[in-house]
């Protein structure tokens, strides 16, 4: 399988020659070799199936397990893979390339029964924006909800909503978004949320420690900014620090692991180009903007996020794993000192595209398929 070869020295070397203004020391960011797909090394099992293009998936502490249909609709699947009528109390989403998006368990859930639901939520006058709510989940409906984050502003469109939710180690939320597609320039303008991931406390209100608090005219709740459509986000076990994976134009779908208060150049500078082929912004380097860790071109498409921690796969212990959606397939990352030494892609037979990636309690990775006729499956050693 091919592995990235390409020495820091090199890359630094080559940043010089594309820099515009001044030299990253660190170089461009590494290429996916584009591996072809392995076929028959797992086994697959459908867990559910008759989901309406699900896109969020997360486990209940039972082993049941929550599941985000677009249209939005929240459902529980049981361990036998009894999908439950759609609970009520789910907030109106708007539609388009948003809906109804990520869900996640509130840190202290086993004795809160709260949950998090991200979603495209309609403003006025045909205006969307990314929103968060905050519920208490019960068996067939969400009591006390209560939207907690409203991205600003609110603009026209269907597109680029992002989102996913992650906590981090003090329970502090991250929040992805994307820049809404015909507003990238405001990813660049602390004075709006698009373009921007946002970190929050559990009940909607600002860490005092976020990046821009002190700064006039910023707007508080931003913890990096400088993205396009981030729509897959994980916290990495081992160290606590978020790692996110975000679309690309033509080109360019980038891993990161935003830092606070640090830009990453969307659309500044991007590995990719528009979808008619022009160059995006300045070129692919510029002082000041970080370089991803590594970025696709052709694109995968990515959506949903887990780092391994199981021991059903051993030897993938400490990997990133990445659903693709135009790649069709799940993508495996092998991180060594931060960077990627190898990537593997598997189930392209399988001919779906991939929304989100979750490890299940029993060790397995567990998927949902973006179609009208989506699935829940399971992921299992050949033997």
């Amino acid at each position: 399988m091919d592995s990235i070869s390409r020495s820091r020295p090199a890359r630094a070397l080559a940043a010089c020659a594309l820099a515009i203004v001044g030299c990253d020391p660190r170089g461009p960011a590494p290429r996916s070799p584009n591996p072809k797909p392995i076929t028959g090394a797992v086994r697959v099992d459908t867990v559910a199936r008759g989901l309406s293009f699900p896109w969020g998936l997360e486990f209940l502490p039972d082993g049941r397990m929550l599941v985000t249909e677009r249209a939005g609709r929240l459902r529980i699947i049981d361990r036998d893979g009894a999908v439950s009528a759609p609970l009520s109390g789910i907030p109106e989403v708007s539609h388009g390339q948003g809906g109804l998006l990520d869900v996640a368990l509130d840190p202290a859930f086993a004795t809160n029964h709260i949950i998090y639901l991200s979603f495209a939520e309609p403003g006025p006058d045909g205006t969307a924006g990314t929103s968060v709510a905050r519920a208490r989940l019960g068996d067939a409906a969400l009591d006390s909800v209560r939207v907690i984050y409203q991205q600003q502003p609110k603009v026209k469109g269907g597109n680029h909503f992002g989102s996913r939710i992650a906590f981090a180690r003090d329970s502090t939320m991250w929040i992805t978004q994307g820049e809404r597609f015909a507003y990238r320039e405001q990813a660049q303008d602390l004075g709006s949320d698009l373009g921007k991931i946002v970190r929050l406390n559990r009940d909607g209100s600002v860490p005092r420690d976020n990046p821009f608090v002190s700064r006039a005219g910023a707007r508080p709740e931003i913890w990096s900014y400088g993205h396009r459509n981030v729509q897959a986000a994980a916290m990495d076990p081992a160290t606590g620090q978020l790692w996110t994976v975000e679309h690309g134009a033509k080109g360019g779908d980038e891993l990161n692991h935003p830092e606070a208060g640090k830009n990453y150049g969307w659309p500044v500078i991007s590995y990719g180009r528009n979808y008619d082929g022009s160059s995006i912004g300045e070129g692919a380097v510029k002082a000041g903007m970080e370089q991803p860790v590594y970025y696709w071109d052709p694109v995968i498409a990515p959506s949903g996020m887990v780092f391994y921690t199981g021991d059903k796969f051993p030897e993938w212990k400490g990997n990133i794993f990445v659903g693709g959606l135009a790649s069709q397939a799940l993508v495996r990352l092998v991180i060594e000192n931060g960077v990627v030494v190898k990537e593997e892609r598997y189930l392209h037979e399988l001919h779906e595209r991939i929304r989100d990636v979750r490890q299940g309690a029993d060790g397995y990775l567990y998927l949902t398929t973006d179609s009208e006729n989506g699935r829940v499956l399971r992921v299992r050693p050949l033997h």
